[in-house]
């Protein structure tokens, strides 16, 4: 094999292509040469070192509860899973939970979500408005009917060490990355060849397409399979507060906005209105969003956040899938050789593990063994069959 020869090579050297690079590289039945192309290779702007680094199972379809629910074990057990030359990573997983709130007119809609969660076996706990107030002081729950929040299971980490650890991981088994952009791909035959912007030309027989918001949707173009991926700014607000609020969970307001602890004081952030999403690839960042309406809700839901003190804000951008919401995971039909994982709409650190596990045994094996992943098949896309997910935040 030539130098510029790969049996593998994964276009996006983030937390989903080095969960693919690093699982792949882990498996006794596969022995080819695997490499990562990364653009950024300092991670500045990738959305795994710019989000709010969570993990919940509760969601509304099962295969984003399964998903999770196999995330949050391997969380758990991390340091063992990706020890790397006597390192064994640290993440800071911390499992305060969920809290999902629900005015009466949504309340079947959460008990529904908690029917099918805690049936798949996630430890949520469903609280009347009684049951709220008296386990969780600081709300205001004058105009809720419930919430449900994840007991154990659910929490935050800190996304950029999980991407570095599966980074180092994928490495020490010999795992190359190289720091260019992908600029052209084609296929000639069974082979593909990717063109880089450092002027090589690499050529492999399997291509996976893990480049998110910043070129999935034009490197799936140039392979011949076109997707609604978008990339869509979202923001993160920080900021203290004089009194301190015991077991805070992260916070989902009826109205979508969210807040969260993070070190000595906490974050937050809401998803736009459609009308005013547009694609950008800017790091501009709206500090009225905050003032307008982030800080007001959460003023209005707990009541010591009306004596703040606001702190930095930053921007990052979501693969946005305007299809579904949901994740395209897997071979496209009809172009032999070409994977894919994009689309993640904001959910792809707590998917990492589980979809780089899925491709890894995709690739290596031709069927998924531990989780069948077939739900997030991109061949949804041709027909027509949406994945129904009411809990989009």
């Amino acid at each position: 094999m030539s130098i510029n020869s790969a049996d593998v090579i994964i276009i996006g050297g983030a937390v989903m292509g080095s969960s693919t690079a690093c699982q792949l590289a882990q498996r006794d039945d596969f022995s080819g040469r695997i490499i990562v192309i990364e653009a950024d290779p300092a991670y500045g702007i990738c959305a795994s070192a710019r989000s709010a680094a969570s993990i919940r199972q509760q969601f509304s379809s099962a295969i984003n509860i399964e998903i999770s629910l196999f995330g949050i074990e391997y969380l758990r057990t991390i340091g063992d899973r990706l020890e790397a030359n006597g390192d064994k990573p640290v993440i800071d997983l911390h499992e305060g939970g969920y809290l999902f709130l629900a005015t009466p007119d949504k309340l079947d809609i959460l008990e529904t979500n908690h029917t099918l969660q805690t049936g798949l076996g996630a430890d949520i706990r469903l609280f009347d408005q009684n049951g709220l107030k008296a386990r969780f002081p600081w709300l205001e729950t004058s105009d809720l009917a419930a919430g449900c929040h994840g007991v154990t299971g659910e929490g935050w980490f800190d996304g950029y060490a999980l991407m570095q650890a599966f980074r180092r991981k994928a490495r020490s088994l010999s795992v190359e990355y190289i720091s260019a952009r992908a600029t052209t791909i084609t296929k000639t035959g069974t082979s593909w060849s990717v063109e880089l912007s450092d002027g090589r030309t690499l050529s492999c027989g399997v291509l996976v397409n893990c480049a998110g918001a910043s070129g999935g949707a034009e490197i799936s173009r140039q392979a011949g399979f076109d997707v609604p991926v978008h990339s869509r700014k979202r923001f993160v607000f920080t900021f203290e507060c004089r009194d301190k609020l015991a077991d805070f969970p992260l916070l989902i307001d009826p109205n979508g906005t969210y807040v969260r602890p993070e070190g000595s004081g906490y974050i937050c952030g809401v998803s736009p209105a459609d009308e005013n999403d547009p694609d950008s690839d800017d790091f501009d960042v709206d500090h009225s969003l905050f003032e307008e309406t982030i800080w007001p809700t959460l003023a209005a839901r707990v009541p010591a956040f009306e004596a703040i003190r606001p702190g930095k804000a930053w921007a990052g951008h979501y693969d946005m899938n305007l299809f579904d919401h949901n994740a395209l995971v897997g071979a496209v039909p009809g172009i032999d050789g070409y994977y894919m994982a994009l689309g993640f709409s904001g959910h792809g650190l707590q998917q990492s593990p589980a979809v780089g596990r899925g491709l890894s045994e995709l690739i290596a094996t031709g069927a998924y063994q531990t989780l069948d992943l077939s739900p997030l098949g991109p061949e949804r896309l041709t027909r027509r069959k949406p994945i129904i997910e009411r809990n989009v935040v």
